[in-house]
């Protein structure tokens, strides 16, 4: 692997075909639908339906990919395009390429080696990986494998304000660009793949590394777990307070209760052997549980953000214009137009129908990147001409991962920024400024 340049799509495609004559084929599927079926083979049923799955009837899901459609490239002829220039800057960098991997939380369900695996393979490419909160490697050991690769950090708003200031701080230490605070999940949205299931792999204490990492998280978590009943986490509103009881309702007791509770211990710091007798693999999680997410979050909470990092502040989730004015009138430093790929509202707009009203609506005064139902470059050659400066990867690197782990992300990657490349010389456009409104019908 190597970073984009401007010639990608065609040296990938000679790589391929020329690897063909000796019987190798690629790593992964280069056709989406096959990737998802690789990547569904390769992945428990828990964790393909995590991925996977939306909400609802899934109606999000389907918008988000019938709004790409609508869109159809109009192409211009007899331009010279040999020489490609994939590049844009982005918040005073100059990246290889308008491309970004989204925050993906869990990734340890699709491979052992999780985010590692991802944040090598970005870091190969130069293509910024978005740290998620909910990751399942913490974001110093992610930091440390990239070298000086871009990377940024997402942020879901906890019940703390504490563990919050305590995040970014930490993002911030280990090099991250900017803070992408998701706003769209202040709740799980309703899942019935997860659902039916019965599995959230937080319970288990997976996708949680971020918190135990923390010293300000694990220190409000044992004074939770010794303020509390066993099975009685608390719950709090803003910053953490006197805990209180909660009618939260207890599992059955057996086997299978059991083995959540021996993988809460293997999956908490030090491993299986070391926590057998520790409670702070359950207190974390029953703490996790309780504050994870902050329902009430407003626009007047952003001053404390602001107060506490000097990195750009990134809103993900904004679909309505008139957000987008609002986030102007706040200082925010950027804008990530995104129905969190149709997982937390079922019937929601798609993505790319709400990007030009929000594109509008900010007047090029901060940068706006898309995401939701991204699956190739020709997808990410339809938001920039849409008036998107990037675009974020979410599942098809997880489809990767789960398929053939780091070499997989790399590959999945590397055919995106391909497929791009060549869109954009077949269309005309000898650069990224080139792609505008009129390429697109």
């Amino acid at each position: 692997m190597s970073q984009p340049h401007s010639d990608i799509g065609r040296q990938r495609q000679r790589a391929i075909y020329v690897a063909g004559i000796g019987g190798q084929r690629p790593k992964v599927p280069v056709a989406p639908a096959e990737l998802e079926k690789a990547a569904q083979a390769a992945m428990s049923p828990e964790a393909f339906a995590y991925v996977a799955g939306g909400a609802g009837r899934e109606a999000t899901m389907a918008a988000n990919r019938a709004a790409l459609d609508r869109w159809q490239i109009v192409p211009r002829r007899l331009r010279d395009c040999e020489q490609r220039d994939l590049s844009v800057d982005l918040f005073g960098k100059k990246l290889p390429a308008p491309l970004l991997l989204a925050p993906i939380g869990v990734a340890e369900m699709a491979h052992p080696e999780a985010d590692l695996a991802v944040a090598r393979a970005a870091a190969a490419w130069g293509v910024p990986h978005i740290f998620s909160n909910q990751a399942s490697v913490p974001m110093e050991q992610c930091a440390a494998a990239m070298g000086a690769a871009p990377r940024w950090f997402q942020l879901y708003w906890s019940k703390s304000n504490e563990v919050v200031a305590s995040f970014v701080r930490r993002a911030e230490a280990c090099g991250c660009d900017a803070v992408v605070l998701t706003l769209d999940t202040t709740m799980l949205g309703w899942r019935p793949r997860d659902l039916d299931l019965a599995y959230l792999p937080f319970l288990a204490g997976k996708g949680i590394a971020q918190y135990t990492s923390d010293p300000v998280f694990m220190r409000e978590a044992l004074e939770a777990g010794k303020a509390s009943r066993p099975d009685e986490p608390s719950s709090e509103r803003g910053s953490p307070g006197t805990p209180r009881p909660t009618t939260d309702p207890k599992p059955p007791f057996n086997l299978q209760t059991i083995a959540t509770a021996l993988a809460q211990k293997a999956n908490f710091p030090g491993g299986l052997a070391r926590n057998l007798s520790s409670s702070a693999p359950r207190a974390a999680v029953q703490r996790f549980i309780a504050t994870y997410s902050r329902p009430n979050i407003t626009w007047d909470d952003l001053q404390f953000l602001r107060r506490h990092t000097r990195l750009p502040i990134v809103l993900k989730g904004i679909l309505h214009a008139a957000d987008a004015a609002l986030a102007l009138q706040h200082g925010v430093d950027g804008i990530i137009v995104s129905n969190h790929g149709g997982r937390q509202i079922d019937g929601e707009i798609g993505a790319l129908d709400a990007l030009p009203g929000v594109v509008e609506a900010v007047g090029g005064k901060i940068p706006v990147l898309f995401d939701s139902g991204i699956r190739g470059g020709a997808d990410v050659f339809k938001a920039l001409a849409l008036g998107a400066t990037a675009v974020c990867l979410g599942r098809p690197y997880v489809y990767g991962l789960a398929a053939a782990g780091e070499p997989g992300v790399g590959e999945i990657i590397g055919n995106v920024l391909a497929e791009f490349d060549l869109t954009m010389g077949l269309a005309g456009c000898r650069n990224v400024g080139e792609i505008g409104r009129d390429c697109v019908v």
